[in-house]
């Protein structure tokens, strides 16, 4: 029995997928820098199936697209498809093209990859979200679109019906399903804790957290001046990250996480030790709790060694 998108034909799985024409495609030319590749003029690319992914290296609903987007680019290149990978910063060390170049390897990252420092191409494309999936057809215009995480299966299948539609042989059928380890694991599903920013311009008053020691709070992020220095939180979350730099002098800032009161245990993130211990060597989210079971509030506290931190946002998964 034929499946259903192929008995529809190309044209009714087109309108299924809801491929119209919305717009055209983003313009390069804001682009401050370019990583992984040399620049890049998006008029070069028609008669090319893109798949522009807006994204910034210390979100975690990017990092948890990012198996998605990489396998998507391996499996479909022979066929035609360009990823481009659009990194528009959140915070101002994100601007930084050595910060970037060093994460780009670190997540796997092998597809072009425009700094959009100033939001040209954020603003060309009337974005708003990170991430946010743009898929363009080989005339040049924007037949879908997909903001944050998710609907994985549905966006791949815009991707091969884009591709065929563009006369592409062979396209592989099928859905991949990247196992994402780490930070780019899949979200609990649980009702967690929501995003919490440390810094004075998007500050939201909780009774939830608290910092205690010498802090000075920026527009970005709290900077701690002199130790000690503490951060506590009731979190409700399998995971908990938060988004953090050093003062730029080199040396790592070294911290000690706990648990209620304990040692995280088989507990700890990805960037902690099961003793809590752990180092900020450079700004990027990190990883300080995956707990392995039943989810329930509990309460963390990180304490910092050295003075010098710059404390960001909190991200739970």
């Amino acid at each position: 029995m034929m499946g259903k998108h192929v008995a529809l034909g190309l044209a009714a799985v087109a309108a299924s997928l809801g491929l119209t024409g919305e717009r055209h495609g983003p313009d390069f030319s804001g682009a401050v820098a370019w990583l992984n590749s040399a620049p890049i003029d998006f008029q070069s690319l028609h008669g090319k199936v893109v798949l522009v992914d807006i994204w910034t290296y210390s979100c975690i609903n990017s990092l948890r697209q990012l198996p998605y987007i990489q396998a998507w680019a391996a499996k479909y290149k022979d066929a035609g498809l360009v990823v481009i990978g659009v990194h528009t910063p959140e915070f101002s060390f994100e601007k930084e093209r050595a910060n970037v170049a060093q994460a780009l390897p670190e997540y796997g990252v092998v597809y072009p990859v425009p700094m959009d420092n100033n939001y040209a191409i954020w603003n060309s494309l009337d974005n708003n979200y990170w991430p946010a999936d743009y898929f363009i057809d080989g005339k040049g215009k924007v037949r879908h679109h997909h903001f944050g995480e998710g609907d994985y299966a549905e966006s791949e299948r815009v991707i091969q019906e884009l591709l065929k539609e563009n006369g592409a042989k062979n396209v592989p059928g099928g859905t991949v399903n990247p196992l994402g380890t780490g930070p780019e694991a899949p979200a609990s599903g649980a009702d967690e804790t929501p995003e919490t920013y440390v810094g004075a311009r998007r500050l939201a008053p909780s009774d939830l957290w608290s910092l205690s020691g010498g802090w000075d709070r920026g527009d970005e992020s709290a900077i701690l001046r002199t130790t000690p220095g503490t951060i506590t939180y009731r979190f409700h979350a399998r995971d908990l990250h938060l988004v953090m730099g050093g003062s730029g002098n080199g040396k790592p800032i070294r911290f000690k996480v706990t648990l209620e009161g304990a040692a995280p245990g088989e507990n700890h993130g990805v960037d902690v030790a099961p003793d809590g211990a752990g180092e900020i060597r450079e700004p990027r989210m990190y990883q300080l709790i995956r707990q392995k079971g039943r989810i329930e509030d509990r309460t963390f506290r990180i304490e910092f060694l050295d003075p010098g931190v710059a404390a960001y946002s909190f991200t739970f998964g």
